[in-house]
């Protein structure tokens, strides 16, 4: 029997771009580059602070600007500090709610298999569209309590959640700062 340390290992092969137990060689790692390029860019040159704002709008709406005087935006990064995670309670949930909106979700499924099915059906196809919209809430209204009766109440509410940060800065690299710093300005007046 031959192992991985064994020349004769069915394991090696010079069709192989990797050694055994090493990681596939990608054409970045291959070059010797060792990361992507963009990685590359971000670990290795500094970056400076041009521009802060409070809402990530307002950085969006900066980096835009920027591109529509042909700044070179591959170089700018945005980055939000004091990141937190907010979750908006929207209401009770109940087996009920969980019922009706698992019906919905299968109204659209069973109308999207309908008219998948309907396609291929000889006469009525409105028929095969129906009965597919019908099967598709009962099920899914099935579905959804059924999920819901399996939390044992530990989760009977629905909430969104985003991620929110105090400030959004606009990092440029270095060699670019004033440039996009002059270009800030002159949009601001």
């Amino acid at each position: 029997m031959t192992g991985p340390g064994n020349s004769a290992s069915p394991y090696q092969s010079s069709a192989m771009p990797f050694r055994t137990h090493e990681r596939p060689a990608t054409p970045d790692v291959a070059e010797g580059r060792g990361a992507p390029a963009w990685k590359a860019r971000v670990g290795q040159r500094p970056m400076v602070t041009v521009a802060t704002y409070p809402d990530y709008l307002s950085a969006q709406s900066a980096v835009d600007l920027l591109s529509d005087e042909k700044f070179p935006v591959d170089r700018v990064t945005i980055v939000g500090t004091d990141v937190r995670l907010v979750e908006k309670v929207l209401g009770r949930m109940t087996t009920a709610r969980s019922a009706l909106a698992g019906a919905g979700t299968g109204a659209w499924f069973g109308l999207l298999i309908g008219i998948l099915l309907g396609i291929f059906a000889v006469g009525a196809w409105w028929q095969v569209v129906v009965f597919a919209v019908v099967a598709g809430i009962v099920w899914g209204a099935v579905f959804g309590a059924f999920a819901h009766a399996m939390t044992g109440g530990r989760r009977d509410f629905s909430s969104a959640s985003a991620i929110q940060a105090n400030t959004y800065s606009v990092m440029v690299e270095a060699e670019y700062a004033d440039q996009a710093r002059q270009l800030l300005r002159t949009q601001e007046r």
